[in-house]
């Protein structure tokens, strides 16, 4: 009878968290951003169909990054989570705080327990009443959970982008302001986009219970212009 191979938990863990980083950093980069009116969702998408930032709830957003078909059924799931308990209790119950603690414990699962951790990055948007109650929630392939008032960078190149959005990033910034900044950071210094390269939304607090707009056309080239 034969043994199996032996290998050790710290080089299980390592392995399972340099195959997820591989499989993210070969997607596009994205960002989120607080600005004076919300959250913007930004990312690089030269896709129509398959998007990268979607609406969960009222006031709560979502941007995954890595490989879609995961990243979009944690979106669904989400999507029944926050129905489900705005449905059995109360719509202000579901937060992005409860949400994310929720995606957590998933990704957790999968990055412990499954023999392939899921190749998936994640940001948690949600608009307050006011600028100081927005919230992002930043979460790795292994269930890690961040939190920030201001930006997060997610995907290929996030150190740079990061960087980049660092030096200009301030509260209180215009829709436009934002959109510059971060279409800038993430295009790099030699080149930029075009609007069909872009895919932008917004968690706007003048837009309404449905917080959540997808920015595009005429509007999308004004802000660009």
């Amino acid at each position: 009878m034969t043994m199996p191979m032996y290998v050790s938990p710290e080089q299980l863990m390592k392995d399972r968290a340099d195959y997820a980083r591989k499989g993210i950093a070969r997607g596009k980069a994205a960002a989120a951003c607080t600005y004076s009116e919300g959250v913007l969702l930004c990312a690089e998408n030269p896709s129509n169909t398959l998007r990268k930032a979607g609406e969960i709830y009222d006031k709560i957003g979502f941007m995954g990054v890595g490989k879609y078909s995961e990243f979009d059924q944690l979106r669904i799931a989400g999507i029944r989570h926050a129905d489900l308990k705005g449905y059995s209790f109360s719509r202000d119950d579901v937060d992005a705080r409860w949400l994310a603690n929720q995606y957590a414990q998933i990704l957790g699962q999968y990055f412990t327990h499954e023999m392939k951790p899921l190749e998936v990055e994640m940001i948690v948007a949600e608009i307050g009443d006011s600028s100081q109650e927005d919230q992002l929630f930043h979460l790795l392939y292994d269930g890690t959970v961040m939190d920030t008032s201001s930006f997060v960078v997610i995907g290929g190149e996030a150190d740079l982008v990061r960087e980049k959005i660092e030096q200009d990033w301030k509260s209180g910034l215009s829709l436009q302001e934002i959109v510059k900044l971060t279409t800038s950071a993430l295009s790099g210094p030699d080149r930029s986009f075009s609007p069909d390269e872009l895919e932008i939304a917004v968690l706007s607090r003048g837009n309404g219970r449905r917080a959540f707009n997808r920015i595009e056309g005429e509007e999308l080239n004004g802000l660009l212009a």
